[in-house]
């Protein structure tokens, strides 16, 4: 099986919990209490794992977060190499209400990356070995959205096909430079970068197909499933 490596600019530690009842103002007891290491590329790089391939992780770190961050990569047996920053990596949490069945998700926006820590992570992309770079997930505050139009550069450079999994503006100025091997956007994410409905099938089908005539990637892979519930 191909070698991937996946790039995580903005990761988030997923808790999980369970009760009865949210109620305002009210010291509320939880069970079933859960941490994952989360962010889009950290995602694709455990499903990748869990199927024999071998991958890497590249992903942010920062503060007192990011090294238990970096501890629950490890307990999942991952190879990782993290870019140090100054702010903390983020939590994000989820609340089951057993009796209504209702989950309530709280997803902050990130640390906030400095220049030098973004060039870090360009650098950083320059020694990577693998057989396609996976960049995915949301940007975080300070990171330009043409931040993976420059990591897709360096990759072409090398030789390594860049799959793109990621939206709003990032995902339409990465597009817009071409180059592209791979894009994954969702229904919900076409339709903004579309600015169309494409309420059905077939619409989502042509859009899909108009980017790949636009030279703007070689492949098109688009999921239905809108990412109501993802931490991204």
């Amino acid at each position: 099986m191909k070698s991937i490596a996946t790039l995580t600019l903005n990761p988030t530690i997923d808790a999980s919990y369970d009760v009865d009842r949210v109620i305002p103002t009210h010291k509320i007891r939880t069970r079933n209490e859960r941490y994952e290491p989360g962010g889009g590329g950290i995602n694709v790089a455990r499903v990748f794992c869990r199927l024999g391939g071998r991958v890497e992780c590249l992903y942010l770190s920062g503060g007192g977060t990011g090294a238990a961050f970096d501890g629950l990569l490890d307990d999942m047996g991952l190879p990782r190499r993290a870019i140090a920053i100054a702010e903390p990596t983020r939590v994000a949490s989820a609340v089951h209400e057993a009796q209504t069945g209702k989950e309530f998700r709280f997803v902050p926006a990130g640390p906030t990356i400095s220049d030098e820590e973004c060039a870090a992570c360009l650098d950083l992309l320059r020694d990577v070995d693998c057989d396609y770079f996976v960049a995915s997930g949301s940007l975080p505050p300070g990171i330009a959205p043409d931040f993976y139009v420059r990591a897709g550069e360096i990759m072409r450079e090398r030789g390594i096909p860049l799959v793109l999994d990621t939206s709003g503006e990032a995902l339409k100025s990465t597009l817009a430079a071409g180059g592209v091997y791979l894009v994954k956007p969702s229904a919900g994410e076409l339709r903004q970068f579309t600015g169309e409905a494409l309420e059905e099938p077939e619409a989502i089908g042509a859009a899909a197909m108009a980017i790949v005539a636009a030279g703007q990637a070689e492949l098109v892979a688009s999921s239905r499933q809108d990412r109501r519930n993802s931490s991204r």
